[in-house]
């Protein structure tokens, strides 16, 4: 019979998220993971397998948590389609801004480190980017039916661009996270919703 586990599995899962989140897979050792979830390195293999699928389980924590989070908060209904949009790229500035780490997202950085040799981690860090996208698709839609987006574009193809100013504003702040700098990323981005 086994024993049953001795640590809460979504503390431990949260502290080997931000190992990975602040380092990148490639820079983090089992040891690494195994100090940050106060765990020895055979109870990290037996509860998680090997630091591949670990890294796997931390992806679909942060999408599940605070992605997928964020997005229900911004589709309220009491919150107009053009200013979720607008909240979800300030919120977006501000948690660039005040991470000292230059950490960025968590699925943007998983797209770019391991997007281009891992089929299924590409699958699933698409899969999130894809919840973003179809979030600005439904509040475009939205927006439009309530007259305050008033594009030529097609919704769709605003929400792609939208997803891709988000995208270029993550890896961007890793890089030189600047209030003048990302704001005047995300400004005509905004501006592209009017007539």
């Amino acid at each position: 019979m086994a024993r049953p586990r001795a640590f809460n599995e979504g503390e431990v899962l949260d502290a080997a998220l931000r190992c990975f989140w602040t380092r990148g897979y490639e820079a983090t050792s089992v040891r690494d993971l195994a100090s940050s979830m106060g765990l020895t390195g055979a109870s990290l293999y037996n509860a998680f397998g090997d630091k591949r699928t670990l890294y796997e389980k931390a992806l679909e924590r942060y999408a599940s948590h605070s992605m997928a989070e964020r997005i229900r908060r911004l589709e309220a209904p009491d919150m107009a389609p053009r200013d979720a949009i607008a909240t979800f790229f300030r919120e977006t500035l501000e948690r660039a801004l005040d991470d000292p780490e230059m950490k960025g997202c968590f699925v943007v950085n998983a797209a770019v480190e391991m997007g281009p040799h891992d089929p299924e981690l590409r699958a699933a860090a698409l899969a999130s980017l894809g919840e973003v996208e179809a979030f600005l698709t439904r509040r475009i839609e939205a927006g439009r039916t309530d007259g305050t987006i008033q594009s030529r574009e097609t919704a769709q193809e605003l929400a792609r661009m939208l997803l891709g100013v988000h995208l270029g504003l993550r890896v961007l702040a890793r890089l030189q996270p600047g209030r003048e700098l990302l704001e005047g990323v995300v400004k005509p981005a905004l501006a592209a919703l009017d007539p």
